[in-house]
C-alpha cells in the first residue's frame, strides 16, 4: 500500500512557492514533459484530469477509476483517527462553476475517504483560469491572482476547524497551495493548515551523454 512523503529540505527546491514551515505530504513523483506512457503515476494523473466535457466517451470511465483509486489509496495511508478530526478542503480546480469542463475530482476524492467525514468547500473561485498543465510556465496563474478570485465560503465555516488539509491532485510550484493556505489561515488564524496530494511534480533525468572514446585527428 502506497505511504505519503513529506516535502523535506532535499524536495522543497523544487516547488517554489512552498516555504520551510508548510506541511505538504505526497504519494507519487508525476513526471513533467511526458505523457500518459511513461509512467502508472503520469497515466493516473492524465485520467484524473480528463475533462467533464468528455463525459459519455468511453475514455471518460477512467476517470472515475482513477478517483476510486486515490481514494483508497489515501484511506490506506491515512489514520483514521487523523481522518475523523480533519476539515479536507479541496482546490477548486481551474473551471469555476457553471463552466462546460468545471471539475469537482478533488471533492469526490475527499468524499470517498469514508463515512462523516468532514470535507467542506471552504475556498471558492469566482472566474475561471487556463489549466496549469495545459499552458506555458508564464502563462499561469500566480499567486496573487489566485488570492483576489478566492474566497472564503462563510456559510461552510462553522463549525470551526481544528484542522485543517488542502487536498490536490499535483504539487507543481505550490502556488494553489500558497494562496489557499494564505485565505484559510486569514479567515482560521492559529488552526494548522497542510496540503495533500496524489503526487508532485519531477522533472525527466537528462539522457546521459553517449559513452564513446574521443579521436584525436
Amino acid at each position: 500500500m502506497p505511504r505519503f512523503t513529506e516535502i523535506d529540505d532535499t524536495t522543497r527546491v523544487d516547488h517554489t512557492h512552498l516555504r520551510a514551515d508548510d506541511t505538504c505530504v505526497f504519494m507519487y513523483e508525476y513526471t513533467s514533459g511526458r505523457d500518459f506512457t511513461f509512467s502508472q503515476t503520469n497515466n493516473l494523473i492524465n485520467n484524473l484530469k480528463k475533462k467533464p466535457s468528455l463525459a459519455g466517451t468511453a475514455q471518460y470511465a477512467w476517470k472515475a477509476r482513477a478517483i476510486e483509486q486515490c481514494a483508497r489509496e489515501f484511506r490506506g495511508a491515512l489514520d483514521s483517527g487523523w481522518i475523523s478530526t480533519t476539515t479536507f478542503v479541496p482546490v477548486p480546480g481551474s473551471k469555476a462553476p457553471g463552466h462546460p469542463d468545471f471539475d469537482n475530482r478533488i471533492e469526490l476524492i475527499c468524499q470517498s475517504l469514508g463515512q462523516n467525514v468532514d470535507v467542506r468547500n471552504l475556498v471558492t473561485q469566482s472566474q475561471s483560469t487556463a489549466a496549469s498543465h495545459e499552458v506555458g510556465v508564464g502563462e499561469r496563474v500566480t499567486v496573487n491572482e489566485l488570492n483576489s478570485i478566492y474566497a472564503i465560503n462563510e456559510n461552510l465555516a462553522a463549525p470551526p476547524p481544528t484542522y485543517l488539509a488542502v487536498v490536490d491532485d499535483v504539487l507543481t510550484a505550490g502556488t494553489h497551495f500558497r494562496a489557499m493556505k494564505t485565505a484559510l489561515t486569514a479567515r482560521f488564524p492559529g488552526i494548522p493548515v497542510a496540503g495533500l496530494f496524489v503526487a508532485r511534480r519531477v522533472f525527466a533525468t537528462p539522457p546521459e551523454p553517449a559513452d564513446f572514446d574521443i579521436i584525436d585527428f
